[in-house]
């Protein structure tokens, strides 16, 4: 008899995810088959679900399986793969992390040493859930790591659920603020605390940074902020406008402004008000609104009297992924790591994104095992 997995198929936004069954692979040479234990909700998949921009259309009649954020255990190794991607021997049973996308390492951007630039790398998301490889992404049982994809074990220290954030926010804004140079003396604003946001706030501090200012409006994600690192947080509640929010900033950094801005909200007119956070000669990361459609003003005169350099960032590469579980590993015990995300069961997969899109939780997480 087939071996078989439980998925969570996605129909479109509005309709609720369903599940079902479908085979477990054998890998080709190369593949790893990971039995996934826990996935997390990420901002971009609350997008997908609402429909957001152009994400509407990447629903289908039979189903997609969407989320990436995940941890999991060896199932299968594929022939040839004796170690991950540092080396370290790797078997059926170990505990492991992963990139959800495939670098090709032949185009423009990879051959140019920018991987996570790889126009291609989300080709391999794609593809109906009835044809092989079928589990192609986190809301399931299985999911097929194919050769391109980096894979590193967990860190014995490193519980799960420290480690399902590893393979999108963490390695995302490890390779955001390296980016964006953040370093010993920054003055770093984060504008959100979601699952980005706090983060972002702790790598900040790991950096070197001198001052990390969260913007927020709900206590939970302040208070975890906070824990996290923060040396200040800013309620939206109370900072109701742009103006009195960047009035805020400016008090707090000297009248300067920061040095470095982030952008891990998801609304585009989160950007507008941030470059009016940055200092001269500063910085400003954009993550959060990965989707086209959307637009805000901008003076482009603002950004050149003030020498402000925008970067963007959209994934991350290999080298990221290992230094998010280094980072783990040296902060098990200083950080409030498990706090990030909030347990359910795939079952409630439903009920998970409504909690998650309402902001009851931070980061609902779903536990497959």
């Amino acid at each position: 008899m087939t071996e078989t997995g439980r998925a969570a198929l996605f129909f479109g936004p509005g309709k609720p995810m369903e599940i079902t069954e479908l085979p477990v692979p054998d890998p080709e040479p190369g593949a790893v088959v990971v039995r996934v234990t826990r996935a997390n909700i990420c901002g971009s998949d609350l997008h997908i679900w609402r429909g957001d921009g152009f994400l509407g259309a990447m629903a289908r009649a039979d189903g997609r399986i969407i989320g990436h954020e995940m941890t999991g255990i060896v199932h299968k190794l594929g022939a040839g793969v004796a170690t991950d991607w540092a080396g370290q021997p790797l078997a059926e049973g170990d505990r492991v992390a992963y990139q959800y996308f495939a670098p090709c390492g032949r185009c423009r951007s990879c051959v140019r040493g920018m991987s996570e630039a790889c126009n291609r790398s989300f080709k391999v998301l794609q593809g109906k859930p009835t044809v092989w490889p079928h589990f192609r992404g986190a809301y399931a049982d299985y999911f097929y790591a194919t050769p391109q994809m980096a894979i590193y074990k967990v860190p014995d220290a490193v519980t799960d659920t420290m480690v399902a954030g590893v393979n999108c926010a963490l390695a995302q804004v490890v390779m955001g603020l390296e980016r964006v140079h953040v370093g010993l003396g920054d003055r770093v604003v984060i504008q959100g605390a979601g699952g980005l946001g706090v983060y972002a706030t702790a790598v900040a501090r790991d950096r070197g940074a001198e001052q990390v200012i969260v913007i927020d409006g709900i206590d939970d994600r302040l208070a975890l902020a906070r824990a996290m690192g923060a040396h200040h947080v800013l309620d939206m509640r109370q900072l109701t406008t742009p103006d009195e929010r960047v009035a805020a900033v400016k008090e707090l950094t000297g009248g300067w402004g920061a040095d470095v801005v982030c952008e891990l909200v998801g609304h585009p007119a989160a950007i507008a008000e941030g470059l009016r956070m940055v200092g001269v000669g500063g910085r400003y990361l954009e993550i959060g609104t990965f989707y086209v459609g959307t637009s805000f003003e901008l003076d482009p005169g603002y950004l050149v009297m003030g020498n402000i350099r925008v970067e963007a960032v959209a994934a991350y590469d290999a080298r990221s992924l290992q230094h998010s579980l280094d980072f783990l590993e040296r902060h098990v015990h200083d950080l409030p790591l498990d706090q990030v995300v909030v347990d359910y069961p795939l079952e409630q997969i439903n009920e998970a994104f409504a909690d998650q899109d309402a902001g009851r939780v931070t980061r609902a997480s779903l536990v497959t095992t």
